[in-house]
């Protein structure tokens, strides 16, 4: 199964609105400097999407997912930058435990 192509786009949105302006973050915003303001506007209704604008958002997402440590499967129920990362937090945890 796979994260809702709406979905991903809110949370890839939601993410550049709030962090765009993080240093620490900066490196990975700058790379996707494509994808992330793209998922924006997608997800606000600005542009809809084409199948090139859609691989940009996959592929942003997918790196996304990997810097956190999660995969797809682990965040499945996330429709929301706040689920994802209380997720990610949550496999954090599990793997500090082991």
């Amino acid at each position: 199964m796979e994260v809702d192509f709406s979905d991903r786009c809110g949370i890839l949105g939601q993410f550049w609105y709030e962090f765009r302006d993080d240093e620490d973050l900066k490196p990975f915003i700058s790379y996707n400097d494509v994808g992330l303001p793209l998922a924006w506007f997608i997800a606000t209704g600005v542009v809809t999407p084409l199948p090139m604008a859609e691989e940009y958002v996959n592929e942003t997402f997918a790196m996304f997912l990997d810097a956190m440590e999660v995969t797809e499967e682990d965040v499945i129920d996330a429709d929301n930058l706040d689920d994802l990362l209380a997720i990610v937090e949550q496999k954090k945890n599990e793997r500090d435990s082991q």
